[in-house]
């Protein structure tokens, strides 16, 4: 418990810093203060990537291992990716609201993929909870939680697919479209918003494994329970 009061801890004051770096940063000449947005509205987005892809290694890992860790990784960085991409997609409608006067474009490629992705991800939950027998429920997330990842490079590519309301992105191999003080923030804010999601998903998996426990617990405190014998009951 203390240490994950320790990682939450170090968690919270990574993002105090990350937004200070946000705040103090300039801004951009035509946006104004609400370029600021885009120091959490792209990190949040770019981790819930990473939390979808730890999601489908974990379950290529159960389909090859088997073992329950794995299954209780993938759900935990499902969980945690599907927070992150709602919180992206909030940030990302404030800014369109202020700066494209509209929070909502299903014409925009960037938009519509995202929110596909989002809904897909809310459905493997779904199928988790609907799923009442461990096994089942754990190869049929497997198999969704593999397939489902190829979302993420669709989602990213869409600005270079499809010419719509976003951007590309403004960091590429090539070099950035921003100063250098807007590049340092934003990349402050990235890993203090990783070193978070790590923080929570060590949390969530502690939180899982406290569940199983207490399950498995009941589970034998039930076994100790026998019904009467007819006989037994004759006699009284």
């Amino acid at each position: 418990m203390n240490r994950i009061r320790i990682l939450l801890g170090t968690a919270a004051l990574a993002v105090a810093v990350g937004l200070w770096f946000a705040f103090t940063s300039p801004v951009d000449r035509l946006q104004g203060e609400f370029s600021r947005i885009v120091n959490i509205h792209a990190p949040f987005l770019w981790v819930a990537f990473l939390a979808f892809g730890v999601t489908a290694l974990a379950s290529i890992m159960w389909l090859v291992k088997k073992t329950p860790r794995w299954d209780r990784l993938g759900e935990a960085s499902a969980e945690l990716g599907v927070v992150f991409t709602v919180t992206g997609l909030f940030t990302g409608m404030v800014w369109g609201q202020a700066v494209w006067g509209r929070a909502w474009d299903w014409g925009d490629a960037r938009l519509a993929t995202t929110a596909v992705m989002l809904f897909v991800y809310l459905g493997y939950l779904a199928l988790r909870g609907a799923t009442p027998d461990p096994e089942m429920r754990a190869r049929r997330s497997a198999i969704l939680g593999a397939v489902a990842v190829v979302q993420v490079p669709l989602v990213y590519f869409s600005v270079y697919m499809f010419r719509t309301l976003h951007q590309t992105p403004s960091i590429r191999p090539d070099g950035a479209t921003m100063p250098r003080e807007m590049v340092v923030a934003l990349l402050v804010n990235f890993l203090a918003i990783t070193y978070l999601y790590v923080a929570l998903l060590i949390a969530r998996l502690d939180v899982a494994r406290a569940e199983e426990r207490v399950a498995a617990e009941a589970d034998l405190a039930g076994d100790a329970v026998k019904p009467p014998r007819l006989t037994e009951v004759e006699d009284v």
